[in-house]
């Protein structure tokens, strides 16, 4: 697995090897602050060589903007001192750490039970079903909320965060605003076209991009697939994938985290056939920007079983190499397996890929 090893720069970020931590959501966070066992976590998963840790979603100063109390928040005084307690253990470790910043919008809460502090807001106060639920957002709303990752991007900056990545995907706020069934909005945040739809997303890049330094990159995740809706293909050709993608990379995106649920799976198998490009494989082709695919990496079943309860076994890694080494991404993530192994990037380097453990469902009630 030589391939996963080469080091890679992208701006200012250097990275030892290739492996990501996938953004995971563990909600062990109390009223949103991250504690000790929060940085023991990452600082394992640093120590254990994997390449760069991208957070669970962090909720931006927004009302709503986290469907769980547990979730971290990216604001105020005691969720960003904990975050700077994270940031200085990874970085002891010798890793390197972004925090991904979040606004879940229009989903149900996590735990119904569990009191909300308002009404979810999103882009028309409808569901991917087209029916009523949370507010609209208004034109303030939608300003101050790109404010808000941009002051959350500033206060990553000043934590000493080494790149910052937006979740504009899996059928939340930002990728709500891409997805006509949810957006329906007669303003320039809305519109008949995907391009047109992606506002809402290139504005925030833009501003954000202005609050980082010129030489550290930002990642955007985006995915085709919502959790409202696994069938949904937001661009179903590559010339609207392009449409699509080139001009949140023109507003300052560096790295397209392409999120797919089967990393293996070809994007357009109907052009270059069932070996052909994944997601970020296209992503990268169309715009030229670097990119992370994902997707049940190691693991023999894919990640939404997990919320059913499935568990899944070690899974060969012969075609995640394959792609690798044809050059189709730039950078693999791994989630369910670096709950299940800490030491994931070093046991695959040093080759004891056998010692590596399958991922199972319980280990999600406890962080370890």
């Amino acid at each position: 697995m030589s391939v996963l090893f080469d080091p890679l720069s992208i701006k200012g970020l250097s990275l030892p090897n290739r492996i990501v931590m996938a953004p995971m959501t563990r909600t062990f966070s109390p009223q949103g602050v991250p504690g000790d066992n929060v940085a023991e976590y990452y600082r394992k998963r640093a120590a254990g060589g994997t390449g760069l840790i991208v957070t669970e979603g962090t909720g931006i100063d927004r009302p709503e903007s986290r469907n769980h109390p547990g979730i971290p928040a990216f604001h105020g005084d005691k969720s960003l001192e904990g975050w700077g307690h994270v940031v200085e253990a990874v970085h002891g470790a010798g890793g390197k750490i972004a925090p991904q910043l979040w606004h879940t919008g229009l989903v149900p809460a996590q735990s119904p039970d569990l009191s909300r502090p308002g009404e979810p807001e999103g882009p028309s106060g409808i569901d991917g079903k087209g029916e009523p639920f949370g507010k609209a957002m208004s034109e303030e709303d939608v300003a101050d909320t790109v404010a808000k990752f941009a002051s959350a991007a500033a206060d990553a900056v000043k934590l000493g965060f080494d790149t910052i990545e937006l979740h504009g995907a899996h059928g939340y706020l930002i990728d709500q605003f891409f997805w006509g069934e949810m957006n329906r909005r007669d303003d320039k945040w809305g519109g008949a076209t995907l391009p047109e739809r992606s506002r809402f997303a290139a504005e925030i890049v833009k501003q954000v991009r202005a609050a980082m330094p010129a030489d550290m990159p930002l990642i955007l995740r985006v995915s085709q697939w919502k959790q409202q809706d696994y069938t949904v293909k937001l661009a179903p050709t590559p010339a609207e994938m392009e449409a699509w993608l080139g001009p949140l990379v023109a507003a300052g995106a560096d790295v397209i985290h392409a999120s797919q649920r089967r990393f293996w799976e070809p994007e357009f198998p109907e052009i270059d056939g069932e070996k052909g490009l994944n997601f970020a494989g296209w992503a990268k082709k169309l715009t030229g920007a670097a990119t992370i695919s994902v997707g049940s990496v190691a693991l023999d079943g894919e990640f939404l079983a997990a919320f059913a309860g499935q568990s899944s076994k070690v899974a060969d890694l012969g075609e995640l190499e394959r792609r690798m080494d044809a050059g189709e991404f730039d950078l693999i993530a791994v989630g369910r397996a670096l709950i299940a192994n800490p030491e994931f990037a070093n046991k695959v380097r040093e080759g004891r890929q056998s010692e590596l453990q399958g991922f199972d469902a319980q280990m999600l009630g406890e962080l370890v």
